[in-house]
């Protein structure tokens, strides 16, 4: 058994949001266990993901979330909704942004060899880093970029993702906790990666980890750096009417409502994790 908990303070009668986590090959959710404030449910059903929807009574509020890891290949999968393009401004691709992944791709031979030449092209656009202003801010699609820019694993990823899609190859991101094999039982913050698939095979994808580790040689494999990965939800752009969120960016650790719309993250998020061992790859 795996456990991810998500601890945290919020003041009596405030609102969280926390996804319910997502299948995987390796990993897949079992239920979900909240402490410290009355629940609701709640749907994106384009993206055919659930939510917790919390009101804290006041207090600490401890967010638990069980996982099985795969017994054998074939037991779990990615959830197909995640390949499925959706309007949304973080994930479609400028024309020109478009035209140069179909260019990268062709000159490289098309098929697998395709998408790996356009996560090498994307990994050379990019130094690892999170800066005040991003590359795409105020952007109706995500841009072409001409020289380098610093990104972090969410800008990297979104526009690694509108970059195989608009080469035509299908893509997905997903969002949850990478745990670090020195840690083990904790981690500082929430991580994302891409995984594609063509003709049937799935690739997954971790730039920043590379780039992290002073890395260009980007392959398709997610543990550059050992450690293990809980995922909770998947794709960019979420729609909630009964939040009033419109496009809203990305769902991963416990987000705070406020009552005049705005959103926030938890200033003391602590995230702890119990069962390393069970999914750790040999």
């Amino acid at each position: 058994m795996i456990e991810l908990c998500y601890r945290f303070t919020a003041a009596s009668g405030s609102r969280f949001l926390v996804p319910q986590g997502m299948a995987t090959p390796h990993i897949a959710p079992l239920g979900q266990m909240v402490t410290g404030a009355a629940l609701r449910l709640m749907a994106e059903p384009r993206l055919a993901q659930m939510l917790t929807c919390g009101i804290a009574t006041g207090g600490e509020i401890q967010v638990r979330t069980r996982f099985q890891a795969a017994g054998g290949p074939g037991e779990f999968s990615y959830p197909e909704a995640m390949f499925v393009p959706r309007p949304s401004r973080y994930t479609a691709a400028a024309v020109d942004l478009a035209k140069e992944g179909q260019h990268v791709a062709q000159a490289a031979g098309a098929g697998l060899a395709g998408i790996e030449a356009i996560v090498r092209h994307v990994a050379e656009l990019f130094e690892y880093g999170h800066p005040e202003d991003r590359f795409y801010d105020d952007q109706e699609e995500l841009p072409h970029l001409c020289s380098m820019t610093v990104g972090s694993c969410v800008d990297i990823n979104a526009y690694l993702v509108a970059a195989l899609r608009g080469a035509g190859y299908e893509a997905g991101y997903v969002y949850g906790v990478f745990v670090p094999e020195d840690k083990r039982t904790w981690a500082e913050d929430g991580h994302c990666w891409v995984v594609s698939r063509h003709a049937g095979q799935t690739q997954e994808w971790d730039i920043a980890h590379f780039l992290k580790m002073g890395r260009r040689d980007i392959g398709p494999a997610l543990n550059p750096r050992p450690g293990v990965r809980v995922p909770m939800a998947h794709s960019m752009g979420w729609t909630l009417p009964e939040v009033g969120l419109q496009d809203f960016k990305l769902m991963g650790p416990p987000l705070l409502l406020g009552e005049t719309g705005d959103i926030s993250d938890p200033e003391d998020l602590e995230i702890t994790l119990r069962g390393y061992e069970n999914l750790a790859q040999p």
